[in-house]
Order: structure tokens, then C-alpha cells, then sequence
């Protein structure tokens, strides 16, 4: 299996992708470690892909949720 994360930007436009991780949970470990520099750089929601299945799994966003 192989996972990847798919970067958009705020009008929900992908702006670029993660390399390949060999397991939903190396990809969200990941993630968990690189969410910051994302969002420095300009991503604000990120969509986990299982790329055999062809499939988006989940998207969040990056920013925290106030209310």
C-alpha cells in the first residue's frame, strides 16, 4: 500500500503533493511532524490519497478551528 498527501491551497486548488509513504499511519505521522511548514508555505488543507485504491481517504485543514 502506498499513501500520499495532496496539498491545496485556500480556493481548495492543489498546489502540490507529498512524496509516497508506505502506510496510513508513516503518512499521518508525518504529517503530524510537518503540518507548521505547510502552512508557511501556503497550504491550508491537506487530503490523505491511498494511491492503489485511487481514493481520497480524508481532507482537514491546517489552521486551527476557533468557536
Amino acid at each position: 500500500m502506498s499513501f500520499a498527501w495532496t496539498y491545496l491551497d485556500d480556493a481548495g486548488e492543489e498546489v502540490g503533493r507529498s512524496g509516497s509513504f508506505p502506510g496510513r499511519d508513516a503518512a499521518e505521522e508525518w504529517m503530524g511532524e510537518s503540518w507548521e511548514d505547510l502552512l508557511e508555505r501556503g497550504v491550508e488543507e491537506v487530503a490523505l490519497e491511498d494511491e492503489e485504491r485511487g481514493r481520497r481517504l480524508y481532507r482537514m485543514g491546517l489552521r486551527e478551528q476557533s468557536g
